[in-house]
């Protein structure tokens, strides 16, 4: 066999895991479309958040905050190993509300996530938060527009740069000598004597185990090795400012300032593929909330916006699953690739050498999405 597991797809999710697996010792190599690829690592807003996720689902709580936990231990790595200031900062997150409802309903939605069975478990960070109203909103945050009506605050939170995470993870993968072997779009998967063979326009490749990483490309590519995995485009714009002061050191869930004095907009959700231009009443949307949340934003110049596609689960929670078809096929698809890459690079990789996944992901298969819906 060429490899021991060769990872497709060439985005967040698919070199963290990369990544990971080197340091289990595993030959590997990345199959990657390239810069022509449906990347969500173009949208990715930078956040590493867990306290607001997993409403539904306490297993994707646990599973989040139990990543944000981990980044501390990622970041030092891939400093130590590449010289890459990834800039993360676990300073605490606000998920700002600029309306009296849309504080009444944030503050229901947190305590219906934390009364939930199953939230706390042993080794897991324990899911912490504040309610603020608009007097503690504006003392903690004084440059806060007046009529922001108030905030959920958690500790647990915090944000990245990702244009210095992505190449910190190249980088570490070259000098690790993990092969990233880009423009080569997998079109047959076939598993044959103990190995799997992986064939596109004039190539073919063999190994031992196979991750599919490929974002939307994994719903084509699944079927192929007995696995089901059912995925929809999520179309996001970002607005980016000139460089300004220092005066926001805490992530927001729509509005953050990176360690280079950039200030990043988003949080906007399109169920679309058609195009990556931006669109402009989006856009306006998007600009109106920053400036109600931090007026001192009115005067400055956007430099950037973009558009880019994510992928989504029908419940929105990732999919971690095995082939039982096929053992040494597996496939991972996730929005929060950011907040989770702490687990993909450091957690996921020891299983997936190992040939199991932990039971603790059982709640990520995808048989869930064949339960009947009671009558």
């Amino acid at each position: 066999m060429d490899y021991d597991v060769i990872v497709i797809g060439g985005g967040l999710l698919g070199v963290s895991i990369a990544w990971g697996l080197s340091r289990c010792r595993q030959r590997v190599a990345i199959v990657d479309e390239g810069d022509l690829a449906n990347r969500a690592a173009r949208a990715n807003f930078g956040l590493v958040w867990s306290s607001s996720k997993g409403l539904g689902n306490a297993a994707y709580s646990r599973w989040s905050r139990t990543s944000t936990a981990n980044w501390h231990r990622l970041a030092a790595e891939l400093k130590a190993e590449t010289g890459i200031d990834t800039g993360f900062v676990q300073s605490g997150g606000f998920s700002i509300r600029l309306t009296p409802t849309e504080l009444e309903r944030g503050v229901a939605s947190m305590t219906k996530l934390a009364s939930q069975p199953g939230m706390e478990a042993e080794g897991t960070p324990p899911l912490e938060y504040e309610i603020l109203d608009q007097a503690e909103t504006r003392r903690r945050l004084p440059l806060v527009g007046e009529t922001v009506a108030g905030a959920i605050f958690s500790p647990l939170d915090g944000h990245v740069n990702p244009l210095r995470l992505f190449p910190a993870f190249h980088k570490a993968l070259q000098q690790r000598g993990v092969h990233y072997l880009p423009h080569r779009k997998t079109t047959a998967i076939r598993h044959r004597a103990g190995a799997f063979e992986l064939t596109g326009d004039g190539w073919r490749l063999t190994s031992g185990k196979i991750v599919l990483a490929a974002g939307i490309g994994n719903t084509a590519l699944a079927p192929m090795v007995g696995l089901n995995v059912p995925l929809s485009p999520s179309r996001g714009q970002i607005i980016v400012t000139e460089r300004l002061k220092p005066f926001l050191s805490h992530a927001t869930g729509y509005l953050r300032q990176t360690d280079e004095g950039s200030v990043l907009i988003g949080e906007s959700k399109e169920a679309t593929i058609d195009h990556q231009r931006p669109r402009g009443p989006i856009t306006a949307v998007l600009a109106e909330r920053a400036l109600r949340t931090f007026p001192l934003l009115k005067d400055v110049q956007a430099v950037r916006i973009w558009a880019a596609f994510r992928v989504m689960t029908p419940d929105g929670y990732p999919i971690y699953e095995q082939s039982e078809r096929f053992p040494g096929a597996f496939a991972f698809s996730c929005h929060s690739g950011v907040t989770l890459a702490a687990n993909h690079a450091l957690i996921l990789p020891r299983q997936i050498s190992a040939g199991e996944l932990c039971a603790d992901l059982s709640a990520f298969h995808s048989r869930r999405f064949s339960v009947p819906a009671a009558v």
